[in-house]
């Protein structure tokens, strides 16, 4: 799965930590979502949405091999 979150991120100037403290997880957390290492939990990914004001889809995307 890819997402923007550190496009988004950056956008507001924020650093992993802040956006980490802000989603009540830990600055790895972040770290590994960015890097597509880690898929977040239905109600991780619907904070993340929340806190960047926007929707789900516009933040993560699945892709084909996600399918299999």
């Amino acid at each position: 799965m890819k997402n923007s979150i550190r496009v988004e991120r950056k956008k507001r100037k924020i650093t992993q930590a802040e956006l980490a403290k802000n989603l009540n997880v830990s600055r790895q957390t972040i770290y590994s979502l960015e890097i597509g290492k880690f898929s977040p939990s239905s109600t991780l990914a619907l904070k993340i949405a929340k806190f960047f004001d926007a929707k789900i889809s516009d933040i993560f995307v699945l892709e084909s091999s996600d399918l299999k």
